[in-house]
């Protein structure tokens, strides 16, 4: 990497531990081939450690269970390409014509489009407008359903400013009036707690390349032993294969065809890492850094600075703009003359800045990874400094 400084982990993490590159190889040279398909006992290695990745992430998701010592149904972690892969078949298993569904204004685009796109084909749906600290009220989701509510869905944590959300307290609403709760765990999987059974949570759609610390290509849904989710894609399992239909199963009923085996070993890996080092050390780790650069940027005149207070929940992500300055050209010479790599304009989350009143243009946003340093954060500081300095 040299003397480059990424700040660009809300995108996707970089760079990977040492493990996921190795386990990736030395999984591909050694039995890299579809499991579920043959008896061979290759394809039996295969298998198991697909099996094994689907027991490490259920069990990230589900931690009360695990300290009570109870179980959950493994099968019903359900491997995808990515995120957006995994909220697609929530959203279209569980919303059809004259259904409603209530999002929120703090959503990515991999929820907005296809709620939009439900609406096209004859949803219903209602977009939940946060508080001036990026917070959804719960007792506004209360309030927004319906008879024909089929399903809530919130991001868990903003790739924009790093504000968390109460999932609890929204899970509290939707387990009283009996509506599934799914949360995009984006940004939060890997870098924030998730207790499903705590939370009364139903889906968590997550993706492998962030703070999973996986390859790209990767991502899942994990399912509530209550909750159901409708096929909507259909396709070869090596399973049954007389049956004319698709299987109802889990994790068959949401998995098709043949799994990207290759990024799951990376994707364990990099689960093993993040239990090894500890999440609740990371996320420390990780939220002082971003602390440390929020105040240093908020000291810097003429820079507003778009995070979580000191006293909220927060993902190491956050945003700026600076006066006088597009925030593309902001992160063009951050990169050009600093060599410090950052994400700039709307981030696929076009109404939260409709919210902050940061649209059309949208922000510069820095977001830390493990592998940050206190000297990135002084450097980052540095650098907006000077830029600032010169149309202040």
């Amino acid at each position: 990497m040299g003397d480059m400084i990424y700040l660009d982990n809300a995108a996707t993490s970089f760079p990977k531990p040492d493990v996921v590159h190795d386990k990736m190889i030395s999984f591909y040279r050694t039995c890299g081939v579809n499991p579920g398909r043959s008896g061979c006992d290759m394809a039996l290695q295969a298998e198991a450690m697909v099996d094994g990745a689907r027991r490490k992430l259920t069990a990230l998701f589900n931690a009360s269970l695990v300290a009570a010592g109870k179980t959950k149904d493994d099968n019903r972690l359900i491997f995808t390409s990515n995120a957006t892969h995994s909220l697609n078949l929530i959203l279209k298993g569980t919303v059809g014509p004259g259904d409603h569904v209530i999002t929120t204004w703090m959503e990515h685009n991999s929820v907005l489009r296809p709620v939009n796109h439900l609406v096209k084909l004859g949803a219903e749906a209602t977009f939940i407008r946060p508080g001036a600290d990026c917070l959804v009220d719960p007792e506004d989701i209360r309030r927004a359903i319906k008879r024909n509510t089929k399903l809530v869905i919130v991001n868990q944590g903003s790739n924009v400013c790093g504000v968390v959300q109460d999932i609890r307290a929204i899970g509290t609403v939707c387990s009283e009036v009996g509506v599934p709760l799914a949360i995009d765990a984006a940004q939060t999987a890997g870098a924030f707690p998730i207790d499903m059974a705590e939370w009364q949570v139903s889906f968590v759609a997550f993706t492998g390349h962030k703070s999973l610390l996986g390859p790209t290509g990767t991502g899942g849904i994990c399912v509530a032993d209550d909750a159901e989710i409708a096929s909507t894609m259909w396709g070869g399992t090596g399973v049954r294969s007389a049956d004319p239909y698709h299987l109802e199963e889990y994790p068959w009923r949401l998995e098709a065809g043949t799994l990207n085996v290759l990024g799951i070993a990376g994707l364990s890996a990099g689960v093993d890492w993040i239990t090894e080092h500890g999440l609740d050390m990371i996320q420390r780790r990780e939220n002082a850094l971003a602390a440390k650069l929020a105040e240093g940027l908020r000291e810097i005149r003429g820079v507003t600075v778009y995070a979580p207070t000191d006293e909220q929940p927060r993902v190491p992500t956050l945003s700026i703009t600076v006066n006088g300055w597009d925030p593309s050209d902001v992160g063009t010479i951050l990169d050009v003359d600093y060599d410090i790599l950052t994400r700039t304009g709307l981030q696929c989350a076009p109404k939260v800045h409709e919210h902050l009143a940061t649209a059309p243009r949208g922000t510069v946003r820095f977001s830390v990874g493990p592998f940050n340093t206190q000297e990135d954060i002084l450097a980052a500081v540095k650098a907006v400094g000077e830029i600032a300095a010169r149309r202040a």
